[in-house]
């Protein structure tokens, strides 16, 4: 169905954009894109709470911080969040 692949991208786009933005604020790095690494910039245990924090507040799901670790790109995250908590 395209609809529902366009709904699928459009949702992932907008969860993409969301966690850059929450990525540079936690990790005080305004470039900081899509594609970089949460490790490679600096994130540790306490940013990844901090980041899973956010996303419970915008979106009110419950995040573990383990996805962080295991999807340390905003948008690896993303495509996780979505299909795990993501409405269909």
């Amino acid at each position: 169905m395209t609809t529902d692949a366009a709904t699928a991208t459009a949702s992932s786009t907008s969860t993409t954009d969301l966690l850059v933005e929450i990525f540079r604020d936690v990790l005080r790095l305004p470039d900081l894109t899509a594609h970089t690494d949460f490790y490679e910039a600096g994130g540790d245990s306490l940013t990844a709470f901090q980041i899973t924090g956010r996303l419970q507040e915008v979106l009110g799901a419950d995040v573990p911080v383990s996805l962080v670790f295991a999807y340390p790109t905003p948008l690896e995250l993303a495509e996780v969040v979505d299909a795990d908590y993501g409405t269909a």
